[in-house]
């Protein structure tokens, strides 16, 4: 990892840093390998069995001893020796030959060597390792209360430091060191190593709302050069809120046992741009709470990500509160509690509703009526009896439940409408009753 150096005049000290992470596969440089039974034969002599015993001596034939590990010429390499030289893979693994990309949400894990590089030795050492971004510095390591007793001639001091990133943007390790020099010279040693940190995933979010249901649909996008495999996506609901993850039905998932239940493979997220989508299905748990009769109060909830990559790099991100559609509350509701299962022809009928009082003071007197809707001929629906019904006031938060007695004069689906609330008070009238269907049929 390169670095700068402050600090005036030569130093016998100096820092060096690798970062930890998990290594990677040792891809074989060769492009491509052959069976050299392709090359000399045909498949159709694998249909002739005496043929076919016959191959091996066949090929060592031609072949100067292809099983030899000591084949200076090369001329075997592109020869497929094995069925799993075929992936490409030589079975190593590599350690990081550079720095690399750092990503949002993963542990920051650095080996850091100080070495003496003079001929003589170094006292008293103090050494200091911290993270810089735009916002904050964060200490990793501090031995001013112990420092190092020294350090001989060619000698190092080994450390590590980790740091969970939650910032994006430029980073800085800040290493230095206080220390007395060969000739009692008190020195000071600052390097600084940068590095910028990049967000792994992006999350868009939808909301929807189908009547007292919220539906939450979130798209994770992968932005990294490797594969990430989800561990966990999980909405966490905000209060009075309740989550249910809904997922498209697998064809075994009823023959599935608690074991399967219990572990949960991991959904694979490919490398440069691909994306998995999830849903969520939100309810309030207490639509009257004190809470949700704020009006404005629209938070949903965050989402918790976890991931790990292809040898196990582990990933954590937490989402920003994710906000819905803005709850307007109504200072009064009305609402339909029972229609009659059959309604005739010509015949009385009632209608059950209850009004609901969402402030927090008292409101009412009220009157119901049934508005009408041009000619009288047009009203199919009509009240039976008084055509204005009189309600007492509502406390504060308070509810009461009326009837309406109707009639319905033609046949078939129709609709009833224009059922409409009046304050006698503030002389205002309230939003009519959506409209509700219902069938009429003969006696």
């Amino acid at each position: 990892m390169s670095s700068t150096q402050g600090g005036g005049g030569p130093h016998s000290l100096a820092f060096r840093v690798m970062r930890l992470c998990r290594p990677s596969f040792h891809v074989d440089p060769v492009p491509l390998r052959l069976d050299p039974a392709d090359l000399l034969v045909g498949e159709d002599i694998f249909d002739d069995p005496i043929a076919a015993a016959q191959l091996p001596r066949l090929l060592d034939s031609h072949l100067a001893n292809p099983s030899s590990d000591f084949d200076l010429n090369y001329r075997t390499r592109f020869l497929l020796r094995d069925h799993s030289d075929s992936i490409g893979l030589s079975g190593l693994l590599v350690l990081p030959q550079a720095f690399g990309a750092i990503y949002l949400g993963e542990t920051f894990c650095s080996y850091i060597s100080i070495n003496n590089s003079s001929n003589f030795e170094v006292r008293e050492v103090i050494i200091k390792a911290e993270i810089q971004t735009e916002r904050q510095r964060i200490l990793l390591l501090d031995t001013s209360k112990s420092p190092v007793e020294s350090i001989r001639a060619g000698g190092r001091y080994d450390f590590i430091v980790e740091h969970d990133v939650k910032e994006l943007g430029a980073h800085t390790l800040v290493c230095t060191a206080l220390y007395n020099d060969g000739d009692g010279e008190r020195k000071y040693l600052p390097q600084f190593f940068k590095f910028i940190v990049a967000n792994p995933l992006s999350v868009r979010t939808k909301v929807r709302v189908v009547k007292e249901t919220t539906f939450l649909e979130a798209c994770i996008e992968n932005h990294t050069k490797s594969n990430l495999l989800m561990d966990q996506v999980e909405f966490e609901p905000a209060p009075h809120w309740s989550a249910t993850i809904l997922k498209a039905d697998e064809p075994n998932s009823k023959n599935s046992s608690q074991t399967t239940q219990a572990f949960m493979p991991p959904i694979l997220i490919k490398s440069g741009g691909g994306i998995h989508n999830y849903l969520y299905q939100l309810k309030l748990s207490s639509p009257d709470s004190p809470e949700m009769k704020v009006e404005g109060s629209n938070i949903l909830g965050k989402l918790q990500i976890t991931w790990r990559t292809n040898l196990g790099e582990p990933g954590r991100l937490q989402t920003q509160q994710i906000l819905g559609n803005p709850i307007t509350r109504k200072e009064i509701e009305l609402h339909v509690v029972e229609v009659p299962s059959v309604v005739n022809l010509e015949r009385p009928f009632s209608l059950r509703l209850t009004l609901t009082n969402r402030t927090d003071r008292e409101l009412g007197p009220f009157e119901v009526w049934l508005s009408e809707n041009g000619s009288p001929k047009d009203n199919i629906i009509v009240v039976n009896g008084l055509q204005t019904m009189v309600l007492r006031p509502l406390e504060a938060f308070g509810s009461t439940n009326f009837t309406l007695n109707l009639i319905a004069t033609k046949l078939g689906v129709q609709k009833i409408t224009g059922i409409t609330l009046f304050d006698t008070v503030e002389k205002k009238s309230y939003e009519p009753l959506q409209d509700l269907e219902i069938f009429v049929d003969l006696d």
